[in-house]
């Protein structure tokens, strides 16, 4: 979709969320930044916060090939600045370490959810079996990742984490 039709799309479901007295919108796995633009600009009609939650292949970049750094930056920039703040979510800490350079962008960053596994989405589409990955393994990227992300305040776990990971990632966060 193009930004206009992302807006569009995007819209009436907003509108409802901002009517309902919720506190703000996510939209999860975004895949390219035009999308993520027209959630925020719906979203800012609405007069609603939107959070945009990121997702990358095994090479840190977005599945249409744009560098992360490069979807906020260009989601902030169409947009003012208008999104509350930025996620990853549906990758491992493994896909997306190495592209979290220095920059006011990380600055943006304040939540994770990522998957329990290291294989790419084509493999885990793949699978025939959930691979559940190690928890602890798990939280302690998280805790490693930590000093890189100013902001981080939302933790959580996406496709293959269950009661386990979110233990596991509580416990190592606070200890």
């Amino acid at each position: 979709m193009t930004t206009g039709e992302a807006e569009s799309y995007h819209e009436r479901q907003i509108s409802i969320f901002a009517r309902s007295g919720a506190d703000l919108v996510s939209a999860l796995t975004m895949t390219y930044a035009d999308e993520a633009i027209g959630v925020v600009r719906a979203a800012e009609k609405a007069a609603i916060p939107a959070v945009v939650s990121f997702t990358v292949e095994t090479d840190g970049r977005l599945p249409d090939g744009t560098a992360l750094r490069d979807a906020v930056e260009a989601v902030d920039e169409a947009t003012g600045s208008a999104a509350a703040y930025f996620m990853l979510n549906c990758a491992h800490p493994t896909h997306f370490e190495s592209v979290l350079d220095d920059g006011a962008w990380l600055e943006r960053l304040r939540g994770i959810r990522a998957n329990a596994s290291t294989k790419s989405h084509a493999e885990l589409d793949e699978a025939t079996e959930l691979d559940a990955g190690d928890p602890v393994e798990l939280a302690g990227q998280y805790v490693r990742l930590r000093p890189r992300f100013p902001n981080l305040t939302v933790l959580g776990g996406c496709c293959g984490t269950d009661e386990r990971h979110i233990e596991e990632i509580c416990a190592a966060w606070t200890a």
